[in-house]
């Protein structure tokens, strides 16, 4: 079932699903949805009453999980066009050639393509290539560390997630949008923080947050900076 109340400019969609449990409970998923688990008989009016208390913490849920939500800006792949690579902008360079081939070189992300039309595609390659390349050197330390919390990732994968920066499955493996390649090194590495605490507590608890102060303590900056720069 689908409701909704309104809380100030907002109006908080939310879907209930009773239950036989004996408390109301709930949660904003990472696609920002709300989730009411409600024992069975409670009236709608109950659960509207519930859901409004809890609405400041919705919304700051929501705007949490936002940050995660990649914004990017649509490019036409032509010369003269900026592109982030590790926080630093670069100038796109498109000439035709014999060949497909991109690099970076001082101010410029210079693709030579025998086609104009495949710049996009190559470009996005590229980044991806670079992806595979950068974020194993910067998560094997973090993941180093967190051996001291006797967890470790099965694997650290790279995926395109039109709505997520980085993801961690109930088996341990880390997912990371090739995406955030554009972003400095400590927004990755935040990221991958974020990810790492989940593997020692799965929901976002008091005590996850708590684990994510004491491993980034300047995480706030770094997830600001993130929405920030790829908006």
């Amino acid at each position: 079932m689908i409701d909704e109340i309104a809380f100030g400019e907002e109006t908080i969609s939310y879907e209930i699903n009773y239950a036989s449990r004996k408390s109301l409970g709930i949660s904003v998923n990472p696609e920002m949805k709300v989730l009411v688990k409600s024992p069975e008989g409670v009236p709608i009016e109950k659960i509207r009453e519930k859901v409004k208390k809890r609405a400041p913490w919705i919304l700051k849920q929501r705007d949490f999980f936002l940050s995660f939500h990649p914004r990017v800006t649509a490019r036409q792949y032509v010369s003269g066009e900026t592109f982030l690579y590790m926080g630093r902008q670069y100038l796109l360079k498109v000439n035709i050639s014999d060949k497909n081939e991109v690099r970076y070189k001082g101010r410029f992300i210079e693709v030579e393509t025998i086609q104009k039309d495949k710049t996009k595609s190559l470009v996005i390659d590229w980044y991806r290539e670079r992806a595979k390349i950068k974020f194993p050197e910067i998560a094997e330390p973090l993941i180093e560390k967190f051996q001291k919390y006797k967890v470790q990732p099965s694997n650290v994968y790279i995926q395109e997630m039109p709505q997520r920066w980085g993801s961690c499955t109930p088996k341990g493996k880390i997912i990371l949008n090739p995406e955030l390649i554009k972003a400095p090194k400590p927004c990755i590495q935040y990221v991958i923080i974020h990810e790492l605490c989940h593997l020692v507590h799965r929901n976002h608890s008091p005590a996850f947050f708590a684990l994510q102060e004491r491993e980034m303590p300047d995480w706030e900056r770094w997830k600001e900076k993130l929405e920030f720069l790829l908006a």
